[in-house]
């Protein structure tokens, strides 16, 4: 809505990771990573497929009732096999180790399964851009309230610097003030701000709280988006029942 370019994420968000190992034989080794891949696994960033593999010797033993898929019962038995290392958003892990399963030839499926603290370049709390040409403060603030419908914006002292860089969250994104003057934002765009939390700007960039409701009302439009595109054939209505509670006189 605001016409913002070369949009990211303004604070990633950690410990959504994790990593399998599992462990195939070599002629196997494909088909349990292909399996993966349909699953979701590795991707990393705009590449997917990522794996790495080291080939080595596994041993194991089969005892009574086992159907080994190599081997003898009672007796061990060396496979050459390759071991597997692929990452995977934390969400799809009952998905992936199903995938894999049914992919393995192994009866007994070894694998381990271990939570990364690596930031998620895919999943994080707000946004950042730029303006499309730098404006004064006064002119930024009356395009929001443009754009968002209202009739006052609070916001922090004006500095005279000119908007460019700007941050946003919708909702109550106090949290991230810290993330935003960190990136060096010109502005930065949220609702639900205390009194105490306006002075953090600190004449470092300009703060600006256009209400809780003004901030996600256009959510409702991306998510009828997806709707009409994971279900084509059913018709998506969107609700006209305003629901903010703040009123402006």
């Amino acid at each position: 809505m605001l016409g913002l370019r070369n949009v990211s994420i303004l604070s990633h968000k950690d410990d959504t990771v994790k990593k399998l190992f599992t462990f195939a034989p070599v002629d196997k080794a494909e088909q349990v990573r292909t399996a993966i891949f349909a699953a979701g696994g590795g991707h990393i960033g705009n590449y997917s497929e990522t794996s790495f593999n080291a080939e080595g010797v596994g041993t194991f033993k089969a005892g009574d009732g086992a159907n080994p898929f190599v081997g003898e019962i009672g007796k061990q038995h060396q496979e050459k096999e390759v071991k597997i290392e692929i990452i995977f958003p934390a969400f799809l892990e009952s998905r992936i180790i199903a995938a894999m399963i049914a992919a393995h030839p192994y009866e007994e499926v070894a694998y381990d399964v271990v939570t990364l603290s690596n930031s998620n370049r895919d999943l994080g709390a707000g946004v950042i851009g730029d303006w499309p040409e730098p404006v004064e403060e006064k002119q930024f603030l009356a395009q929001l309230k443009a754009v968002f419908k209202v009739p006052v914006v609070r916001h922090s002292a004006l500095s005279g610097k000119l908007v460019k860089k700007v941050a946003l969250c919708g909702g109550a994104g106090s949290f991230l003030i810290s993330k935003a003057l960190a990136a060096g934002v010109d502005a930065y765009i949220t609702a639900d701000i205390k009194y105490h939390e306006f002075f953090d700007a600190n004449n470092r960039m300009l703060l600006a709280d256009i209400g809780h409701y003004e901030s996600e009302q256009f959510t409702i439009n991306l998510l009828q988006e997806i709707l009409e595109q994971k279900f084509p054939t059913f018709a998506v209505l969107k609700t006209a029942v305003e629901t903010n509670p703040v009123y402006y006189s």
